[in-house]
């Protein structure tokens, strides 16, 4: 085997969350390498914007679609979008994700000291916002799979990748919901491997450690200064190479899974995390 990236050429990818921080750079790195992109987002005008602007850096063609990953009709119609522009869609990047303050506690541990303050605790969290946050990461990943995976089933050959996070595997204080979703997400993850396994369609996850990006910046920087938070503080003194990753520190390994290099590579969560995962604080 040849090794290089050049049997994406020509390919399509739907990355869903697109337009976001991380979405983007997943998009420009695909781009770069000559797979045909299509962001699908709920904000259609962002989209467009940011599919725009890639095409004009990388020369390869790239598209926004509006489409709610909660709502697979609005899915539907966006990959029929899709086939009239590009034709069949070779890969998948679930994308479409993230965190709100309805489903973070306040305090990150409950003691004796601080019992007065329940309503600033898991006691206090709003259905509401958990459902949201635990249906747009996992549900939001579920619906795109059903609807952007059935050309690969015809062409018996297909990649998917889902965006994990590191709370998959460690759960951080004060985010419930994301945790949970992300931890189902992995285990959706190594369950449609193994389910799809023989139609030729690889499903693997990325499991990135901490960026920056629009849903979590409140918890991480603080407003007015612009300095870390405490929590902020601690993530980077939990992180061995002693940062936050960029956005672009994800391309290579979302190339790598989609790319036939990998042709023997199903059911796994790789993490991306500047080696949080290896450390045990000591």
């Amino acid at each position: 085997m040849k090794l290089s990236f050049e049997d994406l050429k020509n390919k399509t990818c739907v990355i869903t969350g697109g337009a976001g921080v991380i979405g983007t750079a997943i998009t420009k790195g695909l781009a770069s390498v000559g797979v045909q992109c299509a962001i699908v987002d709920i904000n259609a005008e962002t989209a467009k914007k940011v599919a725009t602007e890639i095409e004009a850096e990388t020369g390869t063609k790239c598209i926004g679609v509006e489409a709610s990953v909660l709502d697979k009709n609005s899915l539907i119609k966006a990959k029929a979008i899709i086939n009239k522009e590009f034709g069949d869609i070779h890969f998948l990047i679930n994308g479409a994700g993230g965190n709100s303050p309805k489903a973070t506690t306040k305090i990150e541990k409950l003691d004796k000291d601080n019992l007065n303050e329940l309503e600033n605790s898991f006691y206090g969290l709003e259905m509401e916002g958990f459902q949201w946050v635990f249906d747009l990461n996992f549900k939001g990943t579920l619906l795109p799979t059903m609807v952007f995976t059935t050309d690969m089933l015809h062409m018996g050959k297909g990649s998917v990748i889902n965006i994990s996070s590191m709370n998959s595997f460690k759960p951080l204080t004060k985010i419930p919901a994301y945790s949970a979703a992300k931890a189902s997400v992995n285990n959706f993850t190594e369950w449609l491997a193994v389910h799809l396994a023989k139609t030729g369609i690889r499903v693997n996850a990325i499991a990135p450690g901490f960026f920056l990006t629009n849903q979590n910046r409140f918890l991480l920087v603080d407003e007015k200064s612009g300095k870390p938070t405490p929590r902020g503080e601690k993530i980077i003194s939990s992180t061995p190479m002693g940062k936050y990753g960029n956005p672009e520190d994800i391309q290579g390994t979302v190339t790598y899974l989609l790319s036939d290099i990998s042709a023997f590579i199903t059911g796994i969560i790789v993490p991306v995390d500047g080696g949080y995962s290896a450390y045990g604080g000591v």
